[in-house]
């Protein structure tokens, strides 16, 4: 299908961005790769008059480390996540829920800002950044304000961003000598949405657990922090008996419904299953010296 018809700005600077979406309030969206705007505009889903387009606002594809953080910036792309050396060393589990976003022609255009502001709970990126106590930094004319990732999911593609304000970064704590982080999808096929998906980040101290981070992919609303399983393993050996009473602590936070992939018990099941798959992982890549 073809987009109803549209105002197409690509503006130069955040200040031009926050003059148009005060311009064109209600009736603007941020275009930050559009692998999910367009779509939506495409089945006639989403109709905005005005599109204001962030590729050539300048700052926003920052993808470094700087004071204690991993700094991603908005317009950062999918596949350069993906190709990164030092995502792929530090961060394995960001490497892993890049490289199973959609496809290689998506993930050269989708952004990890345009993922995360979508809020999607079938999009791969937010579980993930909820396990490693991720916070986004938001930037409008009245100033700078920063939250973290779970207060600024709200809903199903509702998040904390005011009219007026544009995310500019993702910022992800560096990780602690020992830490593993791992993420696990379970898919239909290659390049679909998530049946469930199981995001986790392990800190280990002496062979005990001083932290964990376990974010839940497509099982609800938003993307979901299962705490009792993440308060559950601080302070425990992460052996198996440990491990899996973790998963089915992690499998009761879900709150899946049935649909064409199959009934809600089903995917508890699973959620489960690739709970304790993502835990040994992470537990193997923590006990190998992860995050240093």
């Amino acid at each position: 299908m073809i987009p109803d018809d549209f105002t197409y700005f690509a503006p130069s600077s955040l200040p031009e961005v926050w003059n148009l979406l005060r311009q064109h309030e209600g009736d603007a969206k941020i275009l930050a790769g559009g692998q999910s705007l367009i779509p939506l505009m495409k089945l006639r889903l989403a109709s905005p008059a005005y599109l204001i387009d962030l590729r050539n606002v300048p700052g926003l594809s920052v993808l470094q480390e700087q004071d204690g953080s991993l700094v991603i910036g908005a317009m950062v792309r999918e596949s350069q996540l993906e190709q990164s050396p030092l995502i792929q060393t530090r961060y394995p589990g960001i490497y892993e829920a890049s490289s199973v976003v959609a496809d290689p022609l998506v993930r050269n255009f989708a952004t990890v800002g345009g993922n995360v502001a979508h809020a999607d709970p079938a999009n791969d990126h937010p579980a993930m950044l909820l396990a490693m106590g991720t916070h986004v930094t938001a930037q409008s004319p009245r100033g700078t304000r920063t939250m973290s990732l779970d207060d600024f999911l709200v809903d199903t593609m509702e998040t904390a961003l005011r009219p007026d304000e544009v995310l500019t970064d993702i910022r992800v704590p560096r990780p602690l000598p020992h830490t593993g982080s791992a993420y696990i999808k379970l898919e239909r096929k290659v390049g679909d949405y998530a049946i469930a998906a199981v995001g986790v980040m392990i800190t280990l101290d002496g062979g005990v657990c001083s932290r964990a981070g376990i974010g839940l992919t497509n099982v609800g609303p938003t993307a979901i922090r299962a705490r009792q399983a993440e308060a559950y393993l601080v302070g425990k050996q992460p052996d198996e008996a440990t491990v899996r009473e973790a998963a089915r602590l992690a499998s009761a936070a879900a709150e899946p419904v049935t649909d064409l992939h199959g009934p809600a018990d089903y995917k508890r099941s699973i959620l489960r299953t690739l709970t304790a798959r993502a835990l040994r992982l992470a537990v193997q890549r923590a006990q190998a010296g992860g995050g240093q």
